[in-house]
């Protein structure tokens, strides 16, 4: 089992930084990829790293000795509002989640 906490969220203006972490414990030999998601209010989750809306503003970083990957935002935007989700798979292909962590962006 692998076990996600993200911390970091807040409430920030637009044009802000923040960087968000997820730190891993358990079967962390077991971890395949990690990677950062998030949920806007009524729409789906999506893979941040994939969204054209957030090239050149976010920026994920990973600590191996930590255990810890990293999602830098900068330049946010009011429509980056959402919950921030840390995602890990394993090798056998397991996904696991963290509980999330809201980032809310004020215009």
């Amino acid at each position: 089992q692998v076990q996600l906490v993200e911390s970091g969220g807040g409430l920030v203006r637009a044009g802000g930084s923040l960087r968000l972490s997820c730190a891993a414990s358990g079967s962390i030999f077991s971890i395949f990829d990690m990677g950062w998601y998030r949920q806007a209010p009524g729409k789906q989750r999506e893979l941040v790293a994939n969204a054209d809306s957030v090239k050149g503003r976010f920026t994920i970083s990973r600590d191996n000795a930590k255990n810890t990957v990293y999602l830098q935002i900068n330049s946010l935007k009011p429509e980056d509002t959402a919950v921030y989700y840390c995602n890990a798979v394993d090798s056998m292909f397991k996904s696991y989640w963290g509980q999330g962590t809201q980032v809310t962006v004020s215009s």
